[in-house]
């Protein structure tokens, strides 16, 4: 890697062992393929060890779900993990202001600041699993205990 991402310093700086995977991800953009999808094609690996990292708001602070690239975010089972009424998904532009990543790119790791994180349990049925690395077309394959830590 020519330079180190936020997220890749954040690991760095954990001793968190993980492997960089750079990827063309000119077809996310160039068709409805979405960017986590496109990563596991480009990565050549199944989409359930694909995982996206979504902002949503709980109540008015925002929270951090990681989910399958391959499934869509329960709002109504977010907001049951959290303890709150409702959760609603975090517009775009305020997903990059809050994480400091760009849609598309966002990292759990090396957020501008700590969030509450929700991670999908199906991650633990892998031994590695996929993240975004802090940029697009980037992607972190980490342990998910890792993750969870």
């Amino acid at each position: 890697m020519k330079s180190a991402t936020p997220a890749m310093v954040a690991l760095d700086a954990a001793s968190v062992r993980y492997v960089a995977h750079a990827f063309d991800y000119d077809v996310a953009i160039s068709s409805d393929v979405g960017y986590g999808k496109a990563a596991a094609a480009a990565l050549g690996v199944s989409e359930e060890r694909v995982f996206k990292t979504l902002l949503a708001r709980a109540d008015r602070d925002f929270v951090v779900a990681i989910v399958p690239v391959n499934t869509t975010v329960s709002l109504k089972a977010l907001a049951s993990a959290l303890g709150v009424k409702r959760c609603e998904m975090a517009r775009p532009e305020d997903a990059q202001r809050v994480t400091g990543y760009v849609v598309g790119g966002i990292s759990p790791f090396g957020q501008k600041k700590p969030l509450t994180t929700v991670v999908d349990v199906s991650a633990l049925d892998h031994d590695t699993i996929f993240v975004s690395g802090g940029k697009r077309g980037l992607d972190i394959e980490v342990a998910p205990r890792a993750l969870l830590s």
